[in-house]
């Protein structure tokens, strides 16, 4: 069987049977996950005479099984994770096996990037609307470093057009701002942004 989760909602369960089933946001899908991420037809699952496999059906941002990208079909087994467009999951539990209760990502916490797509996950869930650019920018600046990223780093990363000395400290403290409120809409107990005075910022993502 297939388990799929979707962000708060109860777990929902597909029994395979041995059939083809057609991961997608038409609504002629087996599985409709009606997301502007998610390709009209995005994967497949089939039955291969002793095995299940999945197969990227071209779209437009990818398939993962165990985090890696699925170029061609790949074999399933039990307790894979498969990623829709790195939005959805699923567990594929095979013949005999128990049913996974939840996924990790119900009670993931902290904060990852998925640079490629440009988006924010915190504490397993989407944050949108996504980041302006410079609210982006930022955070992909610190979340990167090993330490403190002075205000000059931070000026020639988020405002690469702009003249020396012409981005105020008032300008640099309000994108902060607005960048830790944007994360607190998920996370309202952490602070990932920590103002180290007189150095710069810093990352700290939840342990």
């Amino acid at each position: 069987m297939l388990v799929l989760h979707r962000g708060a909602e109860p777990s929902q369960t597909l029994t395979l049977e041995r059939q083809t089933v057609i991961i997608g946001r038409s609504s002629n899908c087996d599985i409709v996950l009606d997301d502007r991420q998610v390709s009209r037809m995005h994967a497949r699952i089939a039955w291969r005479g002793d095995h299940y496999e999945i197969e990227d059906l071209a779209s437009k941002n990818g398939t993962h099984l165990n985090g890696r990208e699925v170029i061609g079909p790949q074999p399933l087994r039990d307790g894979d994770e498969i990623q829709i467009a790195l939005r959805y999951k699923l567990a594929f539990v095979d013949a005999g096996a128990t049913a996974p209760l939840m996924f990790e990502s119900v009670s993931e916490r902290g904060l990852r990037m998925d640079t490629a797509g440009h988006q924010v996950w915190v504490s397993g869930r989407l944050l949108e609307p996504p980041l302006s650019a410079q609210q982006y920018r930022l955070l992909e600046l610190v979340f990167a470093a090993t330490g403190v990223v002075g205000r000059d780093e931070l000026v020639r990363a988020v405002w690469p057009e702009a003249a020396e000395g012409s981005v105020s400290e008032q300008s640099i403290d309000a994108l902060v701002r607005r960048l830790r409120e944007r994360l607190a809409e998920l996370d309202p107990e952490h602070q990932y942004l920590v103002t180290m005075r007189g150095h710069g910022f810093r990352f700290e993502n939840r342990p």
